[in-house]
């Protein structure tokens, strides 16, 4: 096991220890936290991940966003072609069902009629197992958000994670997309993309 991958073990194992008290008021701070961001208040079209197991919740901002009147966008793994297929929601309990890996995706019923193109993105709110203060991410090894990111390089880059997930530096790949800003319960930290 390399160092990135015991780094990323390490991580997810401390997440998962989380009780699901501590998830949801985290969650909450973070969904609060984002919300008063401008990069919500400016973005029309936004990507976000559909949280599973201990990952920071993301429906009650789904349903935040969906109430603001945004056009929300969640993501359809694609496995066989290694993508991610781009589907916007209307109603999450409605429009979602156990997917790849049992994640919450849509709903295949929903194609083609709200499928999205990435470069219809202002904002993509992704998940990660661990961040580091630069705005580095390791995701959970299938490269799926990376090749999205470098898809849609005008689009925003925000990700959410508690603050155990947060290091001081990671050791990124040329293929590693930075982000614009990580948000836990604690923090915004602002990334590396731009500078």
């Amino acid at each position: 096991m390399n160092d990135a991958q015991h780094t990323r073990k390490a991580i997810l194992a401390a997440r998962d220890h989380l009780n699901s008290e501590e998830i949801s008021a985290n969650s909450e701070a973070i969904r609060q936290r984002l919300l008063a961001s401008d990069e919500i208040t400016d973005a029309a079209t936004i990507c976000s991940y559909v949280s599973f197991r201990s990952e920071v919740h993301t429906l009650p901002l789904i349903e935040s966003l969906l109430a603001r009147g945004k056009r929300v966008v969640v993501p359809l793994t694609r496995v066989s072609e290694r993508r991610l297929d781009l589907v916007a929601i209307d109603d999450p309990a409605n429009d979602l069902a156990p997917g790849y890996c049992n994640i919450p995706e849509p709903r295949e019923a929903l194609l083609p009629r709200h499928l999205v193109d990435p470069q219809d993105l202002d904002l993509i709110i992704l998940p990660g197992s661990v961040f580091d203060l630069r705005g580095g991410r390791f995701g959970y090894g299938g490269g799926y958000y990376d090749r999205l990111l470098a898809q849609v390089p005008g689009a925003g880059r925000i990700a959410l994670a508690y603050e155990l997930q947060v290091v001081d530096r990671l050791p990124l790949a040329e293929h590693d997309e930075l982000l614009d800003r990580i948000v836990t319960e604690k923090r915004i930290i602002n990334g590396n993309r731009h500078r």
